[in-house]
Parts: structure tokens; C-alpha cells; sequence
């Protein structure tokens, strides 16, 4: 299973947000440069990303985005949710999907399920502040 360039990309602006100042609004702009991502794919995640109230952002002159919650308080698979729409790694184990000829007598679903629900149990514990993996900047640094 492969996740798209928007959690990827989503997932790591968060991670440079956490190693910001918290207090301090960061230009979508300085995270576009640290991270590599264009700019402009970045605004349209970070209207989706602020819209789950993940970010907040700063209007003016020193504005900017900063996390709306602290790191240890977002959980990286409703993260990843938001921007994929689902974890399911088949169609047919989505519940609103089209569901699945073959899901009466489907020999395989126990694998899609087993890889569904590790996927799950991964992003699921994991914050945004563990997926950082640094000590986190304070207000004094």
C-alpha cells in the first residue's frame, strides 16, 4: 500500500511545525523551502489541514501557521485519514464504498483486514510529537 504525496507531504509540514518556536506563526512559505514541496500544493493541504483544526493560521506581515493543539495531543493516523480519506488498503473493506463481489466466500479478505488493522494499530498510537522525534522547542529557545 502506498499513501499519496499529500500525507507525505502533510505529515512532514507538521513534523517542521513542531520543530518551530510554538509560539510563533511559521510562513507556509519557510516550510515549503525546509521541506522541498512546492508552495502551492502545500496551501491547498493546509486548507484541509486547518479546517480539522490541526493548524491555525496568522494573518499579517508576521503570520503564518502554527499546530492548533499540541504535538502530543494529534494522533498521525487522523492525520493521514484526513488526507488519504481512508486507511483501507482494499476497496472493499471501506464501509461507504462499492463493497466487493466476492466478499461472501472472499479467501483473501483476511489479509486485507490483518494488514488494515496494523496499519491502524501503527498510526493509530503514534502523536505528531513522536513522529518528530526531537525534544521539542520551547517558548525560552
Amino acid at each position: 500500500m502506498r499513501l499519496s504525496s499529500r500525507s507525505e507531504y502533510g505529515l512532514r509540514a507538521l513534523v517542521a511545525l513542531v520543530h518551530h518556536d510554538q509560539a510563533l506563526p511559521v510562513p507556509l512559505r519557510v516550510i515549503a523551502e525546509e521541506e522541498s514541496i512546492s508552495e502551492q500544493y502545500l496551501e491547498q493541504i493546509f486548507v484541509e489541514l486547518r479546517r480539522a483544526g490541526f493548524v491555525c493560521s496568522v494573518r499579517g506581515a508576521k503570520g503564518g501557521y502554527r499546530l492548533a493543539r499540541e504535538p502530543e495531543e494529534i494522533v498521525v493516523g487522523d492525520v493521514v485519514r484526513l488526507l488519504e480519506g481512508t486507511l483501507a488498503p482494499m476497496d472493499c473493506l471501506i464501509e461507504e464504498g462499492p463493497g466487493c463481489v466476492h466478499e461472501e466466500g472472499c479467501r483473501t479478505r483476511l489479509v486485507w483486514k490483518r494488514i488494515q488493522s496494523s496499519i491502524e494499530d501503527a498510526l493509530g498510537t503514534m502523536t505528531l510529537a513522536e513522529a518528530a522525534g526531537a525534544p521539542l522547542p520551547t517558548a525560552a529557545n
